[in-house]
């Protein structure tokens, strides 16, 4: 499978993304899955199209219509999450900058510690063998 290259950001895409996700963004996940989820009204349509271009293996949903309310959804998950946009967050994203906001990233971290114990693994056999990707 070829490898997908994550855009060089400059300063103040990085931190346009952040500030979004410290506003609006979901640090979570399903219950097996960690994810960074941003659900925004549809007049934020090209802030969702410009996320989808920096973070292309990221997937974007929508639009939906729910009980009244018109909105996309962003969800960055597994590598997407892992590799694109967490380096981006935590980089950034300090208890300085908003403690509310990096308590619940660290929360993410440590309720799928075993998915990222795993990602970890996974890629050091990648560097190890890179043959074998």
């Amino acid at each position: 499978m070829p490898e997908v290259r994550q855009p060089q950001l400059t300063d103040a895409e990085r931190g346009l993304v952040v500030g979004v996700l410290i506003g609006e963004g979901h640090f979570g996940g399903d219950g097996r899955y960690p994810q960074i989820t941003l659900r925004m009204h549809v007049r934020h349509e090209a802030l969702f199209q410009w996320l989808q271009r920096l973070f292309p293996r990221s997937r974007l949903y929508g639009p939906y219509g729910h009980g009244g309310r018109n909105y996309y959804q962003w969800m960055a998950r597994g590598d997407a999450l892992v590799e694109d946009v967490l380096p981006v967050v935590e980089s950034l994203l300090t208890d300085e900058i908003d403690g509310h906001a990096a308590r619940r990233l660290r929360a993410m971290r440590e309720d799928y510690a075993d998915f990222f114990a795993r990602q970890r693994a996974r890629a050091s056999a990648a560097r190890e063998h890179p043959e074998q990707s």
